[in-house]
């Protein structure tokens, strides 16, 4: 599995919510979709560089707890300011419960 690295447990993610962790000194933010799909994208704001740990997540967005800009998570694309870079995606995958992401 070149450049894929275990990140976590599918069960370690909430329905709906994300966690952050980082990977060679790299934060991801991980998240659990609302039917059960698992996303990766970079685990820190464009705007202000604000980790999105606290970020609220409602169906597939984002949003930064900082000033409220939004992204939709699958695609890392920005959906409203003061967000206008989009977040760097991670291709997933889920073996049995264990979720990898593909890092290089």
């Amino acid at each position: 599995m070149n450049n894929w690295i275990k990140i976590c447990n599918f069960f370690d993610i909430d329905p709906e919510d994300l966690i952050v962790k980082t990977i060679k000194g790299t934060k991801i933010a991980i998240y659990r979709g609302p039917n059960d799909e698992v996303y990766a994208t970079a685990g820190t704001c464009t705007h202000e560089q604000v980790s999105l740990e606290d970020g609220l997540v409602t169906d597939y967005i984002i949003e930064c707890p900082l000033h409220n800009g939004r992204f939709d998570y699958r695609t890392g694309e920005p959906k409203s300011a003061p967000v206008c870079v989009s977040l760097k995606t991670y291709e997933v995958k889920q073996v049995a419960n264990e979720i990898y992401i593909h890092f290089n």
